[in-house]
């Protein structure tokens, strides 16, 4: 089976969908065939791979090709089995797919949130909460992908819950900014009360047709983003919250996430921080119109000669390193704990 991991903060503008998107591209390099799924309503992972023009068009022609309508045989009791969706190839990378995000996922919030009452899983309404887990490994089956990376929404939500449940590792992106910070403390108490009921949930929707997956969640650790650095280093006030991150995740969100055994451990404190990437600056706004990651821009695609080439050019290989090096990390974490887990 595919390994799945949500990346996820219900904190905005912490660059969950560039997170995503830079590292399943980076995983692709590596050697791994990743499929994104994007679950936020906003589609912001769907608009960069397909492109923000194209992005209308491609609903109206591909009424069928989103995450929503290939939930529908759950949610509205059809009496066909939940097929695979048909994902799209992510350009000038055969080993990256999308399946798209649908604007009105949010209206299964509803009727997911009432089967959470066990007493009230009745009938159909048992088959939602593992309706999700059970497209996405049957997608990813059919794309032969070996991870999956799910770009969630920034919220609370009933479809979060089940998301992060269903995976098998999960990442919470950042910024160094105060409401980061509380974000996190805040973590520490929900995302272990959703493990709770999921031990309940695993049990009871068990007999499902879409049981609930027997996978406890575990925390691979922060990406910190969207800061600006001197000298090659975070600048002083950044660096300071920075600190405080980390020290939030490593004296109050691993505590609380252990005691559940939601943690992959490691051997030093800082490794929970995957990595530090600044802001993209003036490439952001060419990777968000060429849908390219930064580290993957060609020169073309870089729109400039001379002196400021050989600067972007520069800032491409800082950020395919800064990508490489999280990748790595993650995909050896998760070896070492799959490792651990078979003995």
């Amino acid at each position: 089976m595919a390994i799945v991991i949500g990346m996820f903060n219900h904190k905005g503008g912490v660059s969950k969908t560039t997170t995503s998107y830079n590292l399943g591209w980076m995983l692709t390099e590596l050697g791994k065939t990743v499929l994104l799924v994007d679950t936020d309503s906003q589609c912001n992972l769907s608009s960069i791979v397909i492109g923000e023009n194209n992005l209308e068009q491609f609903y109206k022609d591909n009424p069928e090709q989103n995450i929503k309508s290939c939930l529908s045989p759950a949610f509205d009791a059809k009496p066909s089995l939940i097929q695979p969706a048909e994902c799209v190839q992510v350009k000038s990378n055969d080993k990256l797919f999308l399946l798209p995000g649908s604007f009105d996922l949010s209206e299964y919030e509803v009727s997911l949130g009432i089967s959470f009452t066990v007493s009230a899983a009745l009938g159909t309404l048992k088959n939602l909460p593992g309706s999700f887990n059970y497209l996405i490994q049957k997608t990813a089956e059919k794309y032969n992908a070996e991870y999956v990376i799910i770009d969630m929404n920034p919220s609370l939500s009933a479809i979060n819950q089940v998301l992060l449940e269903g995976s098998n590792y999960f990442i919470v992106p950042a910024m160094p900014d105060y409401f980061s910070n509380m974000a996190i403390n805040s973590l520490s108490k929900t995302i272990p009360r959703w493990e709770k009921w999921a031990v309940t949930a695993r049990e009871a929707f068990k007999d499902a047709t879409y049981p609930f997956p027997e996978t406890t969640p575990k925390f691979l650790g922060t990406v910190i983003q969207r800061f600006n650095i001197r000298n090659g280093k975070a600048t002083g006030a950044n660096r300071d919250l920075i600190t405080e991150i980390n020290k939030t995740v490593t004296e109050n969100f691993i505590p609380a996430l252990k005691k559940q055994d939601m943690v992959i451990d490691c051997e030093y404190p800082e490794d929970y921080c995957l990595g530090l990437v600044p802001d993209f600056n003036t490439l952001n706004a060419l990777y968000q119109k060429n849908g390219i990651p930064v580290f993957a821009l060609t020169d073309a695609q870089l729109e400039h000669k001379g002196q400021v080439l050989t600067q972007y050019k520069e800032t491409r290989k800082v950020f395919k390193k800064l990508f490489e090096n999280i990748a790595k990390h993650i995909i050896k974490l998760i070896e070492d704990d799959q490792s651990t887990s078979a003995v």
